[in-house]
């Protein structure tokens, strides 16, 4: 019951928040000095006790120190917490109820001869002294994937992938050392400046023993939180490197709507501006530019020939509700061909007559406003959302210790955070620790292939160990290799869950050319990859209330099994699995299915508890690794026992979201709960306590299942104040009788208001209220007639196989006199009975079995003669195998 409890205290504090704030505006949002009260100073050091697991360590030649925030280290006024001081023999000690710190006064640098921390891991005491390895380190990430193969990085170090440490340690501490990371001064815009090159030492030690997410806490206190995306963020992107004109974006969104899928967000590669003109070649090769790279890479021009009116371009994508991205590669500055270099020229104190670049130098504060007024903002103004910053140069600037990545993406987000005008958003490489505060990561251009799709689970995961939760990748893959629609679904049904979902291809041309138009491929595969597309979307109200749980807690969506299971190997064994939020449990499948197979087998661990498989409705066991068989249509998620899953209805494509129907899918189990966030979606009134929370519960005892939706707490501009619900019971036979708010409902085969139906294939419950205010509670009851749900666990599994088969034998036929394809059809079809008349459900299982195994034989009969047969054997047989 911990995840329940640890539910609860977020419900709890989170509705305290609303109450407190009561719509006011936060004071700033860091302070980087910390409570007189947390400091214990003594000649030339200085130690923070930051929490109970957190201590700033500083010792400075001159006894002078730094209250300045760091570029990773921007908060340090905490609540303070209780500690006791004491000197003794000449040992300064300072005692949480975490860790023991003793310094030897007056012994000047801290050193393993004069500093000692003690800590408990599990309940053995631990020893840390300066200079110790760190052998135990989860890891964090690296900056981008770029030329990654699968196995080593082909267009850097040629060697394995290496990532960088992260805060979290099976060693149960960790040490950040802060000494020579540059500020932030205190001015309006708070802007980079070298440290004093004085002798100093300024570490932060973190200890937390197995208590991962109280360590990922800590650091977020005191290095920032994790933003809040935008809402459209968690749709569905489109991006390719290709020379896309007006036109042929317009004529690309039409295919969307005229295929159904969903669309949320447009990228525009580099080709939006002019990336070429004759007389840039000499020889038939580009020149370079001023700053000495290839003429056209850079750019800020709209390629007026490829869109003659860019305003109206963006009027149009507004009016569709897209959200435009474009690309930007700075690195060569403003060059005397951009439209805007006159202006930038004489803000620089250039003089436009002399035809000299303005040199790109994003720590000079005069330059990045310039840049920012001049070239950005009125593109902005005209309806360009947010900025890709695919930065591919150089790594260092003029400040020793600022790189161009990190700075850019600080300079680009914290711009759009000062006007205010929207929520914050960018898209780039991590410029390294601190880099959490400015979303979304770009994770750069990797191989098309299954090793770099089986590396992602695990590089996703991970990186939220140094918060950096919401990396963007190129679904798909980038480049060199064959995208074929297995591998291209594959990859697909990751990215749906994954924080970001953006598929992305270098140029078709070369290499063969690459395809990501999910239309495109075999149907067979696109109804398959829209599928996907739409469980995302519908998925979005879980989605978002684990990102809010993010800024609240630096837990991001996708985390490694460890955090929840700190002690159980299989946590750290198993790296490819991850948990989607708090209640879903994804293993993407990496590798394809065999030759003659129509199905993969993946080995999963299970935590303890009961869970239900998302694709076949299969109660298992936790405790121990189970071997589960996926088709090319089935994505292995795992729900935890009572969960409640949020979801909303899929609008068709260019339609408005429904934001006044909530789809809630209630698990089986004892107990579950779920608190529902919601904002406006586009601004930063998030962080003021402006938005709402809906909480549900429910609850099973004996053959009646209640669930009660709260009424909302808190508002936000534009808040529903009706909404109707639909409640899906899972894996259960169909009720005796259900009531909404006492008032008992009929059934219904359309599924009008206050009604239910039953969908057989699914063993599903749908129940449907009326549109019904948010202020107030709603109860559903259902009594469920005494039949054991166990009786019905992997049926939705074998329903659908025997459907594929019925489909296979229909082009495929055995000898009508022997066997018989009206038992086949039968069999398939038991489910659609039962949503025909689910008075007849219990039967209907009751009968099932036996007719299975009948048409197995047959199957059986036909395997070693007709081709195709033995794939269908196969599969018609793993769910009673697992069994």
């Amino acid at each position: 019951m911990e995840g329940e409890s640890m539910k609860r205290l977020f419900y709890s504090l989170i509705v305290g928040f609303i109450i407190l704030l009561g719509g006011r505006l936060l004071p700033q949002e860091y302070n980087p000095v910390a409570d007189p009260d947390a400091v214990v100073k003594l000649q030339n050091v200085r130690f923070t006790v930051l929490t109970p697991g957190l201590i700033r360590m500083e010792w400075a030649e001159d006894g002078i120190f730094e209250d300045r925030a760091s570029l990773v280290f921007v908060n340090r006024k905490l609540p303070v917490p209780k500690y006791k001081t004491k000197i003794k023999k000449g040992w300064l000690q300072i005692k949480t109820e975490k860790f023991t710190l003793e310094y030897k006064v007056g012994s000047g640098r801290f050193s393993k001869e004069n500093l000692r921390i003690r800590f408990y891991v599990d309940g053995v005491q631990k020893e840390w002294r300066p200079g110790m390895e760190n052998r135990g380190n989860l890891l964090g990430t690296i900056r981008t994937l770029d030329g990654f193969d699968g196995t080593i990085m082909r267009w850097t170090t040629k060697k394995p992938i290496a990532l960088k440490p992260g805060i979290l340690s099976r060693d149960g501490w960790v040490l950040i050392d802060d000494s020579d990371r540059p500020l932030f001064d205190n001015s309006d815009w708070p802007w980079v400046t070298p440290r004093s090159k004085k002798e100093s030492q300024d570490l932060y030690f973190f200890c937390y023993g197995s208590d991962y997410k109280t360590a990922l806490k800590d650091f977020i206190s005191v290095a920032g939180r994790i933003p809040l995306p935008p809402k459209f963020a968690f749709g569905i992107w489109w991006s390719r490197y290709w020379e896309y004109t007006d036109l042929e974006l317009r004529e690309l969104v039409k295919e969307f709507e005229i295929h159904n899928v969903p669309l949320d967000v447009l990228v525009v590669d580099m080709d939006w501006h002019i990336t070429s003109r004759p007389e840039w070649y000499k020889d038939g090769k580009k020149i370079k530019d001023q700053a000495g790279e290839e003429i056209g890479w850079t750019g800020f021009t709209w390629n007026r020939n490829y869109f003659p009116d860019p305003k109206k371009f963006l009027e149009w994508t507004e009016k569709k509700g897209l959200k435009v991205c474009l690309n930007l590669h700075p690195a060569s500055g403003i060059q005397p061909h951009e439209e805007k270099y006159p202006e930038m020229a004489r803000a620089m104190g250039i003089d436009p007559a002399t035809k000299k670049y303005v040199p790109f130098d994003i720590v000079n504060r005069k330059y990045a406003e310039n840049f920012m007024k001049i070239i950005l903002h009125p593109m902005e103004e005209d309806g360009v959302d947010f900025w890709w910053l695919d930065w591919q140069q150089w790594s260092t600037t003029k400040i020793p210790g600022v790189n161009p990545t990190f700075y850019l993406n600080y300079v680009f987000f914290s711009d759009m955070e000062r006007r205010n005008e929207k929520r914050p958003i960018i898209l780039h490489r991590y410029g390294g620790l601190g880099n959490h505060r400015y979303q979304i990561g770009f994770s750069g251009d990797t191989f098309i292939n299954w090793k770099v799709l089986d590396y992602l689970p695990y590089f996703t995961a991970t990186a939220s160990n140094v918060c950096f939760g919401y990396w963007s990748h190129d679904i798909g893959g980038h480049m060199y290799g064959e995208s074929t629609p297995e591998l291209y679904t594959r990859w697909i049904q990751f990215g749906a869950f994954s924080p970001i979902l953006r598929t992305h291809c270098t140029k078709a041309g070369q290499q063969g050319g690459i395809e990501r138009r999910i239309w495109a491929y075999p149907l067979d595969y696109f109804y398959v990859m829209r599928d996907a597309f739409l469980l995302r979307k519908a998925l979005f109200p879980y989605i978002y209330t684990a990102a809010r749980k993010a800024y609240d807690t630096g837990i991001s969506i996708c985390r490694p099994m460890y955090y929840d299971h700190p002690k159980e190997e299989n946590a750290y064994r198993f790296r490819n699995q991850y948990m989607f939020g708090d209640d879903m449990l994804v293993a993407p499948i990496t590798r394809p299915i065999g030759p003659d197979s129509l199905f993969v087998q993946k080995d999963i661990w299970l935590p303890d508890g009961e869970w239900f498989e998302w694709s076949s409705g299969t109660l298992l066991k936790g405790g121990k690794v189970v071997r589960r068989s996926f088709c090319i249509d089935e994505i292995p998620i795992y729900i935890r026992a009572g969960a409640i899953i949020p979801m909303v209805p899929v609008p068709e494509c260019g339609k408005s979201d429904d934001d006044h129907t909530l789809i809630l899918n209630v698990f089986p189990g004892e107990y579950g709960e779920f608190t529902i966030y919601d904002d406006a979606g586009n601004d930063n009134q998030y962080k003021n306590g402006v938005f709402s929370l809906t909480h549900v519960v429910s609850t099973n005892k004996g053959k009646t299942q209640k669930v009660l939706i709260e009424a909302v707490k808190g508002d936000y501009p534009g808040m529903p104040e009706f909404r109707d619900y639909e409640i899906r019971f899972h894996c259960r036979f169909p009720p005796k009788s259900v009531w909404i708010n006492g008032k008992e409902i009929p059934y219904r085969e359309d599924g009008v208001p206050n009604s239910w139906r039953y969908n057989g294939n699914d063993l599903c419950v749908h129940v449907y209220t009326s549109r019904t205010s948010v202020h107030q509670d709603m109860e559903i009851k259902c009594r469920f007639p005494d039949n054991d749900v166990r009786a019905l666990s992997g049926k939705k599994g074998q329903f659908a196989d025997m459907i594929k088969f019925m489909k296979f034998l229909a082009k495929n036929n055995w000898d009508k006199s022997r066997y018989s394809n009206d038992l086949v059809v039968h069999v398939a079809q038991t489910g659609h009975r039962m949503s025909l008349h689910p008075e007849n459900a219990a039967m209907e299982i009751k009968n099932f079995d036996s007719k299975w195994e009948k048409v197995l034989e047959m199957v059986k009969a036909n395997a070693d003669e007709k081709a195709g047969y033995r794939a269908y054997l196969d599969l018609l047989k793993r769910f009673t195998m697992a069994k």
